[in-house]
């Protein structure tokens, strides 16, 4: 039964990190489903371009708790069970997976950057404060949500390798780096062709959504 553990707690991971909270905050607040307008990504970024700020904030806060609550979680009373930093590694990457691809949710998530953030910060807080430090140069500078979140991911596993050396927490953090990237495939093309949406930009309707 302990080796099954780390699978148990894997799969909490994934159930917490499918509550997309984009969906759930803006239902609650009686706004416009963010897959309907903007982007339509599931995502704090989006649904601020609702023009509800306090929704937004809400977004922001439960995704990134839910890949931070099930990590610390197993960092707090996982010992006495055989959970150590790879089943907190492997746990956080589960949130965030659960994130991406969400079972209450048709599979369809968003990008993960919050959540991302909510599991370095538990796996390892001064890497989540040097990543977050990152992300803010970016954005303050150049006024680009995913650009920050590209730039950040791409320097968050350097930073692990550099510093604090391999290990499970390091696969984790270059495994969601990678995803991260490949989410903001999109957004990428965007920044290239300089049609990339700034924070604040006023929120048009997604494509093939209904008008």
């Amino acid at each position: 039964m302990q080796g099954l553990l780390p699978l148990l707690a894997a799969l909490a991971g994934y159930l917490i990190g499918s509550l997309s909270f984009a969906v759930i905050v803006s239902r609650l607040m009686g706004l416009s489903d963010p897959r309907s307008y903007g982007s339509g990504n599931p995502g704090a970024t989006n649904v601020l371009r609702s023009g509800n700020k306090a929704a937004a904030i809400l977004t922001l806060l439960f995704d990134a708790l839910k890949g931070y609550v099930p990590v610390l979680l197993v960092a707090l009373f996982g010992a006495p069970y055989g959970l150590g930093e790879g089943t907190a590694a492997l746990v956080g990457l589960a949130a965030f997976l659960g994130h991406l691809w969400p079972v209450f949710f048709g599979f369809k998530g968003g990008k993960g950057v919050a959540t991302a953030a909510g599991v370095i910060l538990a796996l390892n807080p001064w890497l989540g404060a040097a990543t977050l430090l990152t992300w803010v140069i970016i954005a303050v500078f150049f006024r680009y949500s995913s650009l920050a979140a590209i730039v950040a991911a791409v320097f968050a596993p350097f930073y692990q390798l550099l510093i604090w050396g391999g290990g499970p927490i390091a696969v984790a953090v270059a495994v969601m780096g990678l995803l991260l990237i490949w989410r903001h495939s999109a957004n990428i093309r965007k920044l290239l062709k300089g049609t990339e949406s700034k924070f604040g930009q006023k929120a048009r309707p997604a494509a093939g959504a209904k008008r």
